[in-house]
């Protein structure tokens, strides 16, 4: 996969607020006065409500993980939640038609380029310049992955089905993400991974 560890806007006080028309400073204050300081969910929406309901969740979603780094939040874990990326394709075919070009080396380098590994629980895997080791494997249901992009910390990969309609959606999940240099270049680099998968399929 091609990878370009960069976000899609600043993440600075002038571009916060060129977007949003507040710096983040006045944004952390909006999250403490409104008491949301350890809900993830409800201060995203609220600052998404407050800046306007744009088209995506971008600058809500950076600037409750900036505040989550400026406070010291983290998880059980040690670790801050920090970005969650989602990346969808729908496809006709069944999950388990689907699974087969997640199930094997060769299948899954077809459309994930630059994969080396084989499809092992406890297996190292190369992708690129990114590594990491082969988690949880159930046949036609999902892959997990602890994926380490270059310079950058561990993280978590989950790619699973849904099916509603005579619809499967293969949803990959890349949670934990640290920085939004590596959260945007992850997901730009998944869609168009699963742009590459969706003629395999057929």
């Amino acid at each position: 996969m091609h990878f370009e560890f960069a976000p899609d806007f600043p993440v600075t006080d002038a571009a916060c607020s060129l977007a949003t028309g507040k710096p983040f400073a006045h944004w952390f204050q909006v999250i403490d006065s409104a008491g949301l300081a350890s809900k993830r969910r409800e201060a995203i929406q609220h600052i998404y409500n407050d800046t306007g309901r744009g088209k995506d969740v971008w600058w809500p979603t950076t600037i409750w993980v900036e505040f989550e780094r400026a406070r010291g939040i983290v998880q059980r874990d040690g670790r801050a939640e920090g970005y969650n990326i989602c990346c969808t394709k729908g496809f006709k075919q069944t999950p388990a038609e689907i699974f087969v070009h997640l199930a094997s080396e060769p299948a899954l380098a077809k459309w994930v380029e630059g994969w080396s590994g084989a499809l092992v629980e406890g297996t190292p895997f190369t992708c690129g310049p990114c590594k990491g080791t082969v988690g949880r494997i159930r046949d036609g249901k999902d892959l997990r992955l602890q994926w380490q992009s270059p310079g950058f910390g561990v993280t978590d990969v989950e790619m699973m089905f849904a099916v509603a309609a005579g619809k499967t959606t293969l949803n990959v999940y890349h949670k934990r993400i640290a920085t939004r240099d590596e959260a945007d270049g992850l997901r730009r680099a998944w869609g168009q991974a699963l742009e590459r998968l969706k003629p395999l399929v057929g």
